[in-house]
């Protein structure tokens, strides 16, 4: 449920009647722009009576919400929220673009990339420290060694980092890192999510290969319960009968999340195609979609990347990318 303020409505008397609807177990989300103030009600509401809420002085209407994820939901929070990232923001019309390799493979590999996509536009640094592998023989990443190289990076260059986590358990270790991502096998880590939750770091939470929308708005839900509400949303493609591709890339998800949540969303055309001949094709295509930002996979020599060599650019690909993407960028 929503209690939508009349204009006018002063401190106080918001005050009060969030202390009432407190009194009645419910917890209360507060969203307060220049045009008017949203009460968000979350828990049982089936003993307020609506029609005598809708009465009081200061209340302008009362409306149900039906779906099952609040905080997350548009009509909580009409307006896009925008996560700042140090100098980085991304939502509200502020784009962003997270590039670097797959995996951190050494200090002279991390730092160059790092030079090379800042160069050419990106405004944040990715790179897995955990890898997270389908076989158990392939490089599982440096660990906590990776973690120390993307902060050498991040020195040399200024960019924010962004990296993976795979277990509650080291969440210590990413204490200096500016947004930990949740990568697709662990969207409905429910644990993990919570433990998130009671972290203030931006979380880039990707869609699961085989997951709705609901479902990916609904682990949003379980951070942002927690009282972290610095969530990016990223569509990586899901799983469908189509081999030629890695994954199927989903771009109908921009319209969609933008329609049901505030929350900021950005588009990974690497893992989604698979291909690198594909990625720059369908990152014009999310950008022209509405996407809040890119997230591109860039190696100096994809050729020997220990990860996802197939499907990473070069520096000189992401660069012609880029100039492409701000030509789109100045149309829409």
């Amino acid at each position: 449920m929503i209690c939508i303020l009349k204009a006018g409505t002063t401190e106080a008397q918001k005050q009060m009647l969030i202390k009432w609807f407190e009194d009645q177990g419910l917890r209360v989300h507060e969203y307060e722009d220049e045009n008017q103030t949203v009460l968000g009600l979350i828990g049982d509401t089936s003993g307020i009576d609506v029609e005598m809420l809708e009465m009081l002085e200061n209340v302008e209407r009362v409306a149900m919400i039906s779906e099952p994820f609040k905080k997350a939901n548009r009509k909580f929070h009409p307006e896009d929220s925008v996560i700042q990232v140090e100098n980085a923001k991304i939502g509200g019309g502020e784009f962003a673009v997270i590039a670097g390799p797959c995996s951190v493979e050494s200090e002279e590999q991390i730092i160059e990339v790092a030079k090379q996509v800042k160069a050419a536009g990106a405004t944040m640094l990715r790179g897995g420290a955990f890898k997270p592998r389908t076989s158990p023989y392939d490089f599982q990443g440096l660990k906590d060694e990776g973690l120390k190289l993307l902060l050498e990076a991040k020195e040399a260059t200024g960019l924010p980092i962004v990296t993976e986590i795979m277990n509650a358990d080291h969440l210590p270790l990413f204490e200096d890192v500016d947004v930990i991502q949740v990568g697709a096998r662990n969207m409905q880590n429910f644990e993990l999510l919570k433990e998130l939750g009671h972290t203030n770091k931006a979380i880039l939470l990707k869609r699961g290969l085989a997951n709705t929308i609901k479902e990916l708005l609904m682990s949003a839900e379980y951070i942002m319960s927690g009282g972290n509400e610095n969530i990016i949303l990223c569509e990586r493609g899901i799983r469908t009968f189509e081999t030629y591709t890695r994954n199927t890339l989903d771009l109908s998800v921009i319209p969609v999340l933008h329609q049901l949540t505030h929350l900021p969303v950005v588009v990974d055309p690497s893992h989604a195609t698979g291909h690198a001949d594909l990625v720059a094709p369908m990152a014009l295509a999310a950008t022209a979609g509405g996407a809040d930002g890119l997230m591109i996979e860039v190696h100096n020599d994809p050729a020997k990347a220990l990860c996802d060599g197939a499907q990473s650019l070069t520096p000189d690909q992401f660069k012609a990318m880029m100039d492409k993407v701000r030509k789109i960028r100045e149309v829409i």
